[in-house]
């Protein structure tokens, strides 16, 4: 057995030992150690050469970046996500012909569909879209994603929230917080410049909470600008801080008929 290969394999028992306990600091520090450890390796990209190890190589170095990428989720710590993934996308894409399909990939790949989206990064997000397969958009991790995110754009706000109870594995959970929080954000701030006061009870249902607390709770932390006074919501004060501005329509009719007369002296 080749000695590099060897303390690569021992350093990752260790990794997953204290993955399993939740030392992330420990993982954090031995998974570093790890990407250090396989740069000795020739057989993984850019390079790809055909080693007698190459095999086994690959599929060790696949497994440590998909857990590089469940631990940054754990850790929520996007950047890192970021990084792991593309560390991680060439081995299910210039190495699938050499390696047996990961039972993690499609979960992988729907996590990084689900970061996109909560990013806002939709062009992104089609375009990894564009690259799966037709089985792989059948996956139950990437349908997820693809629902979601048709549910976002349709403004079908409940579907999105309520979709945290049908998702596919537990690592979504932290970009499914994320997201629901940005629905709220959205209903909120389309609240306030609809209305000028809102009962707590319309409110709740509006924002989907489950209990009063909930909603207090998000008021008090995300908009303490609002005033909440005899079971209402107030957003008046809002309004008030915001100087309107007055729209200049007689500067606009006069524009408007000068391009008018100049089409028809063209025409």
């Amino acid at each position: 057995m080749d000695p590099k290969f060897t303390e690569v394999s021992q350093t990752f028992e260790r990794f997953k030992a204290a993955f399993v306990r939740e030392d992330f600091d420990t993982c954090t520090r031995l998974l570093s150690q790890l990407k250090v450890l396989l740069t000795a390796f020739t057989s993984l990209p850019p390079l790809f050469q055909e080693t007698s190890n190459a095999i086994d190589e690959l599929t060790i170095a696949r497994d440590i970046y998909e857990h590089a990428v469940v631990l940054s989720v754990k850790m929520e710590d996007q950047d890192a996500f970021e990084r792991d993934f593309f560390q991680l996308k060439p081995y299910y894409t210039d190495a699938r012909g050499r390696l047996e399909s990961s039972p993690k990939e499609y979960s992988v790949l729907g996590l990084n569909l689900l970061r996109l989206l909560v990013q806002n990064r939709i062009a992104e997000f089609h375009t990894e879209l564009e690259l799966l397969s037709q089985s792989a958009l059948d996956n139950p991790c990437i349908k997820h994603a693809v629902e979601l995110e048709q549910s976002f754009m349709e403004g079908a706000y409940h579907r999105v929230l309520s979709a945290r109870q049908t998702a596919p594995d537990v690592t979504y959970d932290y970009f499914m917080d994320l997201l629901a929080k940005t629905v709220r954000d959205e209903i909120a701030g389309c609240s306030e410049k609809a209305y000028d006061r809102l009962s707590t009870s319309d409110a709740r249902q509006m924002l989907l909470f489950s209990s009063d607390k909930e909603l207090l709770q998000y008021v008090e932390q995300e908009h303490p600008e609002w005033e909440i006074k005899g079971g209402f919501i107030i957003f008046q004060k809002v309004k008030d801080s915001v100087p309107c501005k007055e729209i200049p329509s007689l500067q606009l009719i006069t524009q408007t008929l000068s391009y008018a007369r100049e089409l028809e002296r063209i025409v």
